[in-house]
């Protein structure tokens, strides 16, 4: 899949798509938080809510831009206003906590990611969950041992329905790629 394609398919609502892009800029918006914040739990928080606004706002994208510069340029204004906010009160909760109007970007198919995921033993799988960071620990084990639902989940960690998504959708990624990285080992 090329990126244009998967803009293209994405704009339909498509899980792969979303997948593939979210697989394709990671690193460049990650990468670009990390140099402004240096702090790597603040880039990944600020990556995170620029996928969710993004995959939100992806019929607004126009083909005469880059695609990474439209996101680099959400991830921004994502911290520029994160940075307002704190400025403005230190004690305000600085997560976007709105989260009417929000479409569904994400359908629950399994994904091949979910399907490795599912084929690990228990032990196993919660040893290789405790090697992500806590809060990837704490969304997989809401939505797959805890089996709530994205908006339950969300009222949970107090975040948006969207970041919820995109906070999963990365979560699976890490653990399907440490689950593949042990397989080559064995």
């Amino acid at each position: 899949m090329e990126i244009t394609q998967a803009i293209e398919r994405a704009k339909n609502n498509d899980q792969k798509a979303f997948n593939f892009l979210l697989d394709s800029f990671w690193d460049d918006v990650y990468g670009f938080q990390l140099k402004r914040v240096q702090n790597e739990n603040d880039a990944e928080d600020i990556t995170i809510q620029t996928f969710s606004k993004a995959f939100d706002k992806i019929s607004t994208y126009k083909t005469e831009y880059s695609f990474k510069t439209w996101l680099i340029t959400i991830s921004k204004n994502i911290h520029i206003d994160l940075i307002r906010k704190q400025k403005n009160s230190i004690s305000q909760n600085i997560a976007h906590t709105n989260d009417t109007g929000y479409q569904d970007i994400l359908d629950d198919s399994p994904s091949p990611e979910d399907k490795l995921i599912t084929e690990q033993n228990l032990v196993k799988l919660l040893r290789d969950i405790k090697k992500l960071k806590p809060h990837y620990q704490k969304v997989i084990n809401l939505r797959y041992f805890q089996e709530l639902s994205y908006k339950e989940i969300s009222q949970e960690i107090d975040e948006p329905i969207n970041n919820v998504k995109v906070k999963l959708l990365r979560a699976k990624k890490l653990l399907a790629d440490i689950i593949q990285n042990q397989s080559h080992l064995s």
